[in-house]
């Protein structure tokens, strides 16, 4: 499956421009928080796939939900089962632009601000998301922070009354992403 996620993002970045300069990882960063009224949930995910054409803006992430780890066993079954269903819909993914390329130079070492545009997808539902982010040009090498937050049932999302007090309706996502340049 891993090896699949690697393959779809390699083809989606081939089939933008030839001449493009494309940079990705296997080992991006996305985690998650949610502050209930009576219990914090988080998570983190360091298996995240992510490629960005920087000629174009192109930008996409794919991951599997169930390399999210958990403080607590028991609430990443929950989360896997109960919550994201990851057999029935195993991964998310992103597949967007950064909307304000022309700001960003990428042949200069410095602190950049991103504004990214595109399609979320996670429990089979898509949404169109923008969110402002981060770029940092460091020695050759991408490193792209957001944060930013979604509501559960925009995705379709359901939280069981009987633990409706320990999670929070809004998720707060952080994503930190090295890109490398494909050579």
């Amino acid at each position: 499956m891993k090896n699949l996620i690697r393959f779809s993002i390699i083809l989606l970045m081939i089939s933008g421009s030839v001449f493009g300069q494309k940079y990705m990882t296997k080992n991006g960063k996305i985690s998650f928080f949610s502050n209930g009224q009576t219990e914090k949930i988080e998570a983190v995910n360091n298996q995240v796939s992510s490629a960005l054409d920087i000629t174009t803006g192109d930008l996409v992430f794919k991951l599997l939900m169930k390399s999210f780890l958990f403080e607590k066993a028991l609430m990443q079954e929950h989360f896997n089962e109960n919550y994201v269903e990851s057999d029935k819909f195993p991964d998310a993914s992103f597949k967007g632009k950064v909307t304000n390329l022309s700001e960003i130079n990428f042949t200069k070492n410095g602190k950049y601000k991103a504004m990214v545009e595109g399609d979320l997808k996670i429990h089979g539902v898509t949404k169109n998301v923008k969110s402002p982010g981060n770029i940092e040009v460091k020695d050759g090498k991408i490193i792209a922070t957001a944060k930013f937050s979604l509501l559960l049932k925009d995705y379709g999302i359901k939280i069981p009354n009987t633990v409706i007090n320990n999670i929070s309706e809004s998720i707060e996502i952080t994503v930190n992403v090295g890109l490398d340049k494909i050579k």
